[in-house]
C-alpha cells in the first residue's frame, strides 16, 4: 500500500447493501494487491452457504472469519445472550490483534454497529470500537458496517454512508435469497 492515510468508513442505515458495499471496497483493494480481512460479528452459525466465503477462497489476500452465532433476538434466535456475548468478545479480541498487527491494509468489521447496540442488546462496548479507531496503524483502512451506528463512531469516521430502505422484497413476502442476500 502507498503512503495514504488509512480511512475510517462507516456503512449504516436501515437499507440493504452495507456488507455488499464493504465487500465492493474489499475487491477494489484486492485489485491493488492489498491484504484484506473481514470479521463478521453475526454471521457464522447458520446452515447456509455464504457466497462471500466461497469467493474468499479464490483470493489468497482475502480472509473472512465468521465468529457470530447468528442474529440476536430475531429470526428464531433462542441462544442464551451470554453465548452471543462470548462470541462477540472473541471477535473483538481477534479484531484488535489483527488490526494492531499492521498486517492488513483494509479491515472490515461486519455488523459491528449492531454488536454495539441492537434491540437493546450490547455485545461489545462502544469504547472498545473507538479504541480501535484511535490505535489503528496510520495506513490501515477500517470499515464498520451495521444498522444504528452510534453518533460517537460517526463523529470519529472519515466517511459515513447511510443506506435508506425505499422498498424491500420482504414486503412482498420474498425471503432472503442465495447469491443476493448471502
Amino acid at each position: 500500500m502507498s503512503s495514504q492515510k488509512g480511512l475510517v468508513i462507516v456503512y449504516t442505515g436501515d437499507g440493504k447493501g452495507k456488507t455488499s458495499a464493504a465487500l465492493g471496497n474489499a475487491f477494489r483493494a484486492l485489485g491493488h494487491g492489498w491484504r484484506v480481512l473481514m470479521i463478521q460479528f453475526f454471521k457464522g452459525d447458520w446452515p447456509v452457504k455464504y457466497g462471500e466465503l466461497e469467493s474468499a477462497r479464490l483470493h489468497p489476500k482475502l480472509e473472512i472469519i465468521q465468529l457470530g452465532k447468528g442474529f440476536v433476538k430475531i429470526m428464531g434466535d433462542k441462544k442464551p445472550i451470554e453465548e452471543h456475548k462470548a462470541a462477540a468478545r472473541e471477535a473483538m479480541d481477534l479484531a484488535k490483534t489483527r488490526i494492531y498487527s499492521g498486517e492488513y491494509d483494509l479491515v472490515i468489521l461486519d455488523e459491528i454497529n449492531c454488536a454495539v447496540d441492537y434491540l437493546d442488546v450490547r455485545l461489545v462496548e462502544l469504547e472498545d470500537v473507538l479504541e480501535i479507531v484511535r490505535k489503528k496503524p496510520e495506513r490501515t483502512h477500517l470499515i464498520f458496517t451495521g444498522r444504528g451506528a452510534r453518533p460517537e463512531l460517526i463523529a470519529a469516521a472519515d466517511l459515513v454512508t447511510e443506506m435508506k430502505e425505499i422498498k424491500h422484497p420482504f414486503q412482498k413476502g420474498i425471503q432472503a435469497q442465495e447469491g443476493i442476500d448471502f
